[in-house]
């Protein structure tokens, strides 16, 4: 059959992300190999059929470079204006998304899909603009060529010699629908490239000895149809993998070779990488592991290692397996790779060995149907050790002892059951001793048991007793029975055993796992997270562990913690510079410097290695086991992860406090020259005016008094500058002492006097009010800035409410106008420094309020605006009131 039931989970997975993908628009991707190949031209030429078929299709932005004939095609077509963008003094024509969003097409073009935007718009990166655009379930058009690609910048550096900045992550060329290859041989490319189709006459002799050189075409063009056919290759994966096809697929060829522990690995793996260059074949090298091996010598252990990582070396992706049937578990996943041939070593076992316990290749070859099987022989005594040691016995001895005993035991139980039960029973006591040594000491021990059984049980209780002899010839098929029974149950019982065993192994591996990913997760800092691997690393595999991480300079500098007791000396640390400037481990147990004293992996990143972990073990041979090796790589690529998620983290955090930084400098910059500039001129302009002869005492004194009116203006500019640096800072010191409330608010009113000639102020002090404990200095500020905040925004001859009231716990103060109000929504962003609303009458920074709001906090209190029912505004604040008033300050009150 071509397929069987799909997997209830994976397909639940693919609808749950189909789901979440519906409401989003499609990414069409139209991709080169090189500019001028046609990639613009043939997606306005989709745009226009689209447009044909009557569906709302727009440019967000194409560039034509001059071509008059990708020219001609923009025409007809409906554009979004662009958006001016002032760089360096030049205007730049950017994409505007936010006309774009407000549009809403079905369909849009955006050209140049690696595009850096210019500063201060929303997004560095055009392609970023394009995932809002999706979002926002807008279908888009967009164009790349392949050397923008992330994954492929340091190829394409090496083959042209030019290094891209401009680059586009490889996920967004996976979420894309569809990706259409527009390709154009090199010589074609050469000759639109003469004509002038591609770069200005000026640009061509040096575009075609540079990038446009032939050699660099051809090689950025296989590039290309390699990216689009490895996107194709996952499109049918996916497919089959949804509609659960079983059988290989050769639509591209896939090889695996098979290796366990014997010495022939090596030659195996040399031929498969050989048939894989042959046939430019992707290959995997796989490795079944039986619950048995956990048993079987370290050399033998040491030998897979050494094969596997020869077949890392020579390019096939390693891949470790488990389970009980190892030619099944070897078809299920060449099937589920759709591998087209699998490579396995030659039989060495005799016939009879075979034909009673089966073999691996017959299996494979009755059961691999379309794949093709490949059986090559190998020389014995091929490959070394990686590491060589000591053969150590594969029995404990002492296992043997314990046999024996066993049996003793059960004999002497029988012995005393002899009078009373039939023989059958006494047989299930050597049965029970049996199995007792299978669990406890193995395969060897339990087979010894089994004969011991049937001698001691024909020996003392079988007739003639204390004799070898057999009298009744039935006691042979009751010894053959009872040989076979003991030799199933302890055979049974040590595979049991081994099955636990690696059970808990592999829960030991996944807790592992979890326990590291958890506290990565819930951690941040880099200092932290390489204690923390550190910790993980050293728990896990017994070993000493070192953690590297570049500076700016890509110098790997040793990260010290408590947890971090890894000496090195010079040479250890140019074995981590060196694992970390090649991105491949090296040191102990490796062909690339092997004298080290550690072995060294590199933290590999989404952008390249950050770092080294150096792990120095107690047993070496147990760290190179590939499981265990796995497992390495597994936690310490957690950690890389880990670690570059908190890199960006950082990043983006000092990104934004420069954004926020240059936002608020450019907003002082606007508010304080405009408002720097007003006074400075009429300053200016009285005092030149004083300085003529002909003016009369009267006007003298006018423009005298202009200059006092607008000095102080400045003075009250330049102090609330000064007042929100010091808030800022947390430089602001309270003065505490005990005031009434109407003294206070009398104080700042005297200040005012001259600013409220046009006003008329109510204020509303009830007698009973108690006194505050505050800084009087600064709560004077507050209702001098609340109070001209009022004038500001009312107009001559309106009435300003300054009151009071107090409860239990606070006393609230309201200053209340009848001016135009607080816009709707705006009434918690009027406390923000440098927000100034449009109808204000006359000029201000922006910081007055803010200033307010840091002095009220600072006494504990909070305030707050609202519009005032009737038209205007009130804002109010509150100062928490001590639990007793003062003693002396009441008996004065008293007497008065």
């Amino acid at each position: 059959m071509d397929t069987q039931r799909p997997d209830p989970d994976a397909l639940l997975k693919r609808v749950q992300a189909d789901e979440a993908r519906r409401v989003e628009g499609k990414l069409k991707i139209f991709f080169g190999a090189n500019p001028g190949v046609g990639k613009t031209y043939a997606m306005l030429e989709a745009a226009h059929q689209q447009r044909h078929d009557g569906v709302d299709i727009v440019i967000g932005i194409v560039e034509t470079h001059g071509r008059v004939e990708t020219q001609a095609l923009v025409n007809g077509l409906e554009e979004v204006p662009r958006r001016a963008v002032e760089y360096r003094g030049t205007v730049l024509q950017e994409f505007d998304l936010d006309a774009a969003l407000a549009r809403c097409p079905t369909i849009i073009l955006i050209d140049e899909l690696a595009h850096s935007n210019a500063s201060g718009l929303r997004h560095t990166k055009r392609w970023q603009d394009v995932l809002e655009l999706l979002k926002a379930g807008i279908t888009v058009y967009t164009t790349v060529n392949v050397q923008h690609i992330e994954s492929l910048n340091d190829v394409v550096a090496q083959i042209t010699g030019v290094r891209v900045r401009e680059t586009v992550p490889d996920s967004v060329l996976e979420r894309a629908d569809d990706v259409e290859l527009i390709d154009l041989p090199p010589d074609d490319l050469l000759q639109r490239l003469k004509d002038g189709k591609v770069y200005v006459p000026e640009q061509i002799q040096h575009a075609i000895h540079n990038f446009f050189a032939k050699g660099n075409l051809i090689a950025l063009r296989e590039l290309a149809l390699r990216r689009t056919a490895e996107r194709v290759d996952q499109q049918m994966e996916v497919y089959r993998r949804d509609h659960a096809v079983v059988r290989t697929w050769p639509a591209a060829e896939t090889i695996m070779v098979c290796v366990n522990m014997k010495s022939r690995g090596p030659r195996l793996i040399r031929a498969a990488r050989q048939m894989a260059a042959d046939l430019h074949a992707k290959w995997i090298a796989v490795y079944v592991q039986l619950p048995r091996h956990l048993g079987l010598p370290q050399s033998e252990r040491d030998r897979l290692v050494q094969t596997l990582r020869l077949a890392e070396q020579l390019g096939a992706e390693t891949v470790t397996l488990s389970g009980e049937n190892v030619a099944q578990e070897l078809l299920n996943y060449a099937r589920s790779r759709n591998a087209t041939k699998i490579i396995v070593g030659k039989p060495v076992r005799s016939w009879w060995k075979e034909w009673v316990f089966g073999s691996v290749v017959s299996e494979l070859v009755h059961q691999s149907g379309e794949i093709d099987i490949y059986v090559i022989t190998g020389a014995a005594g091929e490959g070394q050790p990686l590491v060589r040691r000591t053969l150590r016995s594969t029995g404990d001895p002492s296992g043997y002892a314990y046999a024996l005993a066993g049996v003793l035991i059960a004999t002497a139980v029988d012995w005393l059951m002899f009078p009373y039960f039939a023989t059958a029973n006494l047989i299930m006591m050597y049965l029970i001793a049996v199995v007792a040594v299978a669990i406890g000491w193995g395969r060897g021990p339990s087979v010894a048991a089994s004969v011991l059984s049937v001698a001691t049980f024909d020996f003392f209780f079988a007739p003639p007793h204390f004799s070898f002899a057999v009298s009744d010839i039935q006691y042979l098929l009751t010894f053959g029975v009872m040989l076979a029974v003991a030799l199933v149950i302890s055979n049974l019982a040590v595979r049991l055993q081994q099955q636990a065993e690696l059970a808990r192994y592999r829960e030991r591996r996944t807790g592992v796992l979890y326990a590291m990913s958890r506290d990565l997760a819930i951690h941040r800092g880099t200092g932290m997270l390489a204690q923390l691997a550190v910790k993980h690393l050293r728990n896990a595999f017994d070993a000493q562990v070192a953690v590297f991480l570049a500076d700016a300079d890509k110098r790997v500098q040793l990260q010290r913690g408590e947890l971090l007791f890894f000496e090195l000396d010079p040479k250890e640390t140019g074995v981590a510079q060196w694992v970390f400037d090649h991105n491949e481990r090296a040191g102990l147990g490796t062909d690339t410097l092997p004298g080290a004293s550690a072995l060294y992996l590199p933290l590999v990143g989404s952008s390249g290695a950050i770092g080294v972990v150096a792990v120095r073990p107690q047993d070496l041979g147990l760290l190179l086991d590939p499981e265990q090796l796995h497992l390495l790589e597994s936690l310490v690529n957690q950690v890389a992860l880990a670690i570059e998620r908190t890199r960006l983290s950082d990043e983006a955090q000092q990104a934004h406090v420069r954004a926020e930084t240059e936002r608020m400098r450019n907003a002082i910059l606007s508010s304080v020259s405009h408002d720097l500039r007003t006074p400075l001129a009429t300053i200016s302009g009285a005092a030149s005016s004083l300085a003529e002869d002909e003016l009369n005492a009267a006007a003298r004194k006018d423009l005298a008094r202009s200059i006092c009116r607008e000095a102080d203006r400045l003075d009250r500019l330049l102090k609330n500058l000064l007042d929100m640096m010091r808030i800022e800072a947390g430089a602001v010191q309270l003065s505490r002492e005990w005031h009434p409330i109407d003294e206070v608010a009398g104080a700042a009113l005297a200040r005012l006097e001259g600013r409220l000639h046009d006003h008329t102020v109510n204020t509303s002090f009830p007698a009973d009010l108690p006194l505050i404990f505050v800084d009087g200095v600064l709560l004077e500020q507050v209702m001098i800035n609340l109070v001209e905040n009022a004038v500001k925004y009312t107009p001559p001859g309106s009435t300003i409410d300054l009151s009071a009231s107090a409860d239990d716990h606070q006393v609230i103060v309201e200053v209340a106008d009848r001016g135009v109000g607080i816009p709707s929504g705006e009434e918690s962003r009027i406390f923000d420094k440098f927000y100034r609303d449009k109808t204000a009458g006359e000029g201000g920074v922006g910081l007055g309020l803010t200033i307010c709001r840091g002095i009220v906090e600072a006494h504990g209190g909070r305030i707050w605006a609202e519009n005032r029912s009737g038209g205007g505004a009130i804002f109010r604040f509150t100062i928490p009131l001590p639990e007793t008033q003062p003693a002396v300050e009441m008996e004065q009150a008293e007497v008065r």
